[in-house]
């Protein structure tokens, strides 16, 4: 008996990836058509995000032509009550202190593996660039959160 419940549990790049070239969109166009950035919507597609803030969750919805609940169902579930907000308000302040130094590492505060890093450049309703410190790691769920 072939076992497939993949459905309800592709990941969200993998799910944007499909939605999109159902639509017969190119990443440049959904970008367009959800009001984000081609970078933000490759970074979703690649797998570097792994949730979304609901107002990237909704512009992503609006360009899929779906309801955003859709897209929840694929994020990762998490429980990111096992970092405490101190350790990742400083995983944060960390990021954006040493954004520009190559060698750059910081540890994962809950198996120690080296986390992998980086800086979203988003905007806000305002046109305002807002830079959001992003951390996830690749031995365990930790991921840093908004």
């Amino acid at each position: 008996m072939h076992k497939n419940n993949t459905k309800n549990h592709i990941s969200l790049a993998h799910f944007v990836v499909q939605k999109r070239e159902a639509l017969g969109l190119s990443v440049e166009d959904l970008a367009d058509k959800s009001g984000l950035s081609v970078n933000e919507i490759n970074s979703i597609e690649q797998g570097m995000d792994l949730f979304l803030a609901t107002t990237v969750r909704q512009k992503l919805a609006k360009g899929l032509k779906i309801d955003n609940k859709e897209i929840k169902k694929h994020e990762k579930k998490t429980d990111f009550s096992i970092a405490t907000k101190a350790q990742n308000d400083e995983i944060r302040e960390q990021i954006l202190l040493n954004s520009t130094n190559p060698n750059f590492t910081i540890t994962c505060p809950l198996c120690g593996e080296k986390l992998i890093t980086r800086i979203a450049k988003l905007y806000d309703l305002e046109d305002n660039l807002v830079l959001r410190p992003k951390a996830r790691c690749s031995k365990c769920p930790f991921q840093l959160v908004d």
